[in-house]
């Protein structure tokens, strides 16, 4: 009874914190780190923060790593974003003897803008100048650790460094028309933070988490900080109900509530149907998005020889700018 109340404490507090910071919207920097990574999570609609997972758990509530059964687990996996950006990411974590000392997890996270056409306004007859091209970098590594403090309550964090260059700003030319330029590059620590718990009744999953916590950074002049989220979900196998069986196929059925610094609160709901502990079908929704809402998608997992071998893609039409495709490959130690 003592933990419950802990942990509906902490989410009171936590929520009542970040709502007293989050007047202001869509005033953060760093995007990336906002966009999906593991396919499996974002096709069940990104509803992943009450889910226990591999060292994808990482990327969404660092507590879903703490009962990892395995030896080790590494994930690689891409997403074609919209107007023709690329994100890469890798995650791996190792377990600890019987799992008495916690999981430790690291994560990596880049993205690819492409070329960009550089001008900087003059005052020629064209009103402008052509300063070259320049392809802005962003990357993120971080350092994660969860552990299982009792049989229903965990926590876990990780600490990322993040990256971002924008490339060299064109400023004004000098006398002799080459361009002066300052750079524009920002690198800070966030931190990531959650908690898990077991309520007992079947397989219903309580969670929580905080994103891209950090100080204030800024190119220039003006200050920014990164999109900091705070989420709360819960999640149940819906076949509990059906079937006590272990080897039975399972529902997982899960919802979360995101609130974050850039939009409106938002709600996520997600489902993946397993078959045969082989092949999963999954969808999801979320509600409060202007261009993307349904998602889904699919993965296949096996086990070869001790190795379980995973493959898994999510589908996720954006409106206006297309579809964006994510896949992973996953092995299990």
């Amino acid at each position: 009874m003592r933990t419950i109340l802990l942990v509906i404490l902490s989410a009171v507090l936590t929520a009542g914190a970040y709502a007293q910071t989050n007047a202001k919207l869509a005033q953060t920097g760093l995007k990336f780190l906002n966009v999906g990574t593991d396919p499996r999570a974002m096709a069940m609609g990104e509803a992943f923060t009450s889910v226990e997972g591999s060292s994808t758990a990482l990327f969404f509530n660092p507590a879903g790593l703490a009962r990892f059964t395995g030896s080790a687990h590494a994930a690689f996996g891409s997403t074609q974003w919209i107007a023709g950006i690329d994100h890469l990411y890798a995650s791996a974590a190792v377990n600890t003897p019987d799992n008495d000392y916690g999981v430790f997890g690291v994560t990596f996270q880049s993205v690819d803008y492409g070329e960009i056409i550089r001008t900087i306004r003059t005052g020629n007859a064209e009103g402008w100048m052509d300063a070259g091209t320049f392809r802005p970098t962003a990357m993120a590594v971080g350092l994660g650790y969860a552990r299982a403090l009792s049989d229903r309550f965990s926590i876990g964090g990780r600490a990322s460094y993040v990256y971002q260059n924008l490339g060299d700003g064109v400023k004004n030319v000098d006398q002799f028309g080459n361009p002066l330029t300052n750079e524009n590059t920002v690198e800070v620590v966030s931190f990531d933070f959650g908690m898990f718990y077991r309520t007992g009744f079947k397989s219903l999953n309580f969670a929580m988490s905080v994103r891209n916590f950090s100080k204030e950074i800024k190119y220039q002049k003006e200050g920014f900080q990164l999109p900091l989220m705070f989420r709360i979900g819960m999640s149940i196998d819906a076949m509990d109900f059906i079937s006590e069986a272990p080897d039975a196929d399972a529902l997982l059925v899960s919802v979360d509530a995101t609130n974050s610094r850039d939009y409106p609160e938002t709600i996520n709901v997600g489902a993946e149907y397993l078959f045969m502990r082989t092949l999963a079908v999954r969808a999801g929704y979320m509600f409060g998005q202007d261009e993307h809402d349904v998602t889904a998608g699919i993965g296949v997992q096996q086990t070869v020889e001790g190795v379980g071998i995973g493959i898994d893609y999510a589908y996720m039409p954006f409106g206006i700018f297309g579809t964006v495709n994510r896949f992973s490959f996953q092995v299990t130690l």
